[in-house]
């Protein structure tokens, strides 16, 4: 799998892109100048970072992204996982129950993701 993490302002910049795609180049150069005081080329070498990891694409001047929120999202958090925990939810859970308790609502919405991706038999 391929490694996803961002840091600090690549999360922020291609947050904001998500926010507002698809979004033209010259569009996006200009939120990038109000959002973090960047200059015209600072955007563009960080869109050409992101592009190359295949977050986003630059299309004649229009990006957009190859990948959704949800979906980088649904990367990284396995990737914690396979890191940390060595792939094993139950031992993240069990790591994060020691440290936080779930109220009766969180307990609930994780039975019913249990039951709707148990194996049927």
């Amino acid at each position: 799998m391929e490694q996803y993490k961002l840091g600090e302002m690549e999360q922020r910049f291609a947050d904001l892109i998500w926010e507002h795609e698809p979004v033209s180049s010259r569009i996006l150069t200009q939120l990038c100048a109000e959002a973090f005081n960047w200059k015209r080329t600072t955007t563009y070498t960080m869109l050409k970072r992101l592009c190359e990891r295949k977050l986003f694409q630059n299309k004649g001047g229009l990006v957009t992204s190859l990948m959704s929120k949800d979906e980088f999202q649904a990367s990284q958090g396995e990737q914690f996982l396979n890191e940390t925990f060595a792939g094993s939810l139950p031992k993240f859970i069990a790591a994060f129950t020691h440290r936080n308790k779930l109220s009766e609502k969180e307990i609930n919405e994780i039975q019913q993701l249990i039951n709707e991706h148990k194996e049927v038999k």
